[in-house]
């Protein structure tokens, strides 16, 4: 006696995914399920890339099933498949990029640039196809972060430019065509124009995610990139300090103002332990990104630590999840990532592509 499909699906109904809180059958991840004499072997298929937990859920499912009597056989493989989710009304999905996620910050310095290039890493580390776009003009630190620093991109066709590549992950920036010591001394239409051709004029090669680092502020040139830019959702980086959550504040209600979600807050520089005696103090106040989450409905995707070395690496072109992929911050980073996938994953999905063109003409 082999399993039925009724009690496969009751097993999953009540099998909960750790990284979405929702069970399998109503996350619909059930597919290509065959029962025979022998057993039973399916199909789970994830919305986010999950590397690290393929494993684990299939040990989940596996062992669920085992439990019933005369389970048989059981085969269960996952794996991960990442669809374009819905954007802006009227704006268009970019050629091969399926999700653009923005990272934003109200004001400078708060580890925006650093927590985007973890992100992207985290997302590749995790099985994702990943771009990133260095979309702050005015002081470019991608090619620096990625170890990239004096390449310049290639054009193949004379049209568009081939992104760079650094762990992985496609990248584009200003910083690869201007040299390093050159201010870009330029007004808003000017910044807002450049952005428009290294976003479009980039040939970028069948994205899941492509991570914007926006420039910091809520001026004329992220207004222009939140209106024209298909954007998924967005992170808002903050610290706990007040004064940066003042201006994380804008930005967050700046990205509600053009209707484009917000996947959630994370909060850098939260905390800082003392390397030679362990003391960990709040240097810059505490609590104040998850005060922030729940005035505004938002996720709190968590917390990131005030460290000398996530410096350290992200100034030699190592970042952390990759110069120490094995540390407890490259584990946050990549915890961050995997909830931020499920969250552009629970989206509506783009069905753009499933509607005919109508072209009506004069017979």
């Amino acid at each position: 006696m082999s399993l039925s499909e009724q009690q496969v699906r009751n097993v999953l109904a009540e099998t909960i995914d750790p990284n979405t809180g929702k069970s399998y059958l109503a996350g619909k991840c059930l597919k290509n399920l065959c029962l025979d004499a022998d057993g039973v072997a399916f199909d789970i298929e994830l919305g986010y890339p999950a590397n690290s937990q393929h494993e684990i859920i299939r040990q989940q499912i596996v062992g669920a099933l085992a439990a019933l009597p005369g389970a048989g056989r059981i085969s269960v493989r996952v794996s991960s498949n990442i669809v374009a989710h819905a954007v802006q009304v009227g704006v268009k999905l970019l050629p091969g990029v399926r999700n653009i996620i923005a990272v934003a910050s109200g004001k400078g310095g708060v580890g925006k640039s650093t927590t985007a290039v973890n992100l992207a890493l985290a997302l590749a580390q995790e099985g994702a196809r990943v771009g990133l776009l260095d979309a702050d003009i005015y002081g470019p630190s991608q090619p620096q972060m990625l170890g990239l620093a004096g390449r310049q991109p290639e054009s193949t066709d004379g049209k568009t430019m081939e992104p760079l590549e650094a762990y992985g992950v496609q990248a584009m920036s200003i910083g690869f065509l201007v040299d390093v010591e050159t201010p870009m001394v330029w007004r808003g239409p000017m910044v807002s124009q450049a952005l428009d051709q290294l976003l479009n004029e980039t040939h970028w090669q069948d994205i899941d995610y492509l991570i914007v680092d926006m420039p910091p502020g809520t001026g004329d040139t992220q207004l222009s990139l939140a209106q024209k830019v298909p954007v998924t959702g967005a992170v808002i980086v903050t610290t706990p300090q007040d004064i940066a959550l003042i201006d994380a504040r804008k930005g967050l209600k700046m990205f509600e103002k053009v209707n484009i979600p917000i996947l959630g807050i994370v909060e850098n520089m939260s905390i800082h332990v003392c390397s030679n005696c362990g003391h960990a103090e709040h240097i810059f106040g505490e609590g104040g990104g998850e005060r922030m989450c729940q005035d505004y409905g938002s996720e709190f995707l968590g917390s990131l630590p005030l460290e000398m070395s996530i410096r350290q690496m992200a100034d030699g072109g190592k970042p952390t999840v990759v110069g120490a992929p094995d540390s407890p911050a490259a584990e946050i980073y990549r915890r961050i990532a995997r909830r931020v996938a499920v969250k552009v994953a629970e989206k509506a999905k783009d069905m753009s592509s499933k509607f005919p063109n109508i072209v009506v003409q004069n017979t």
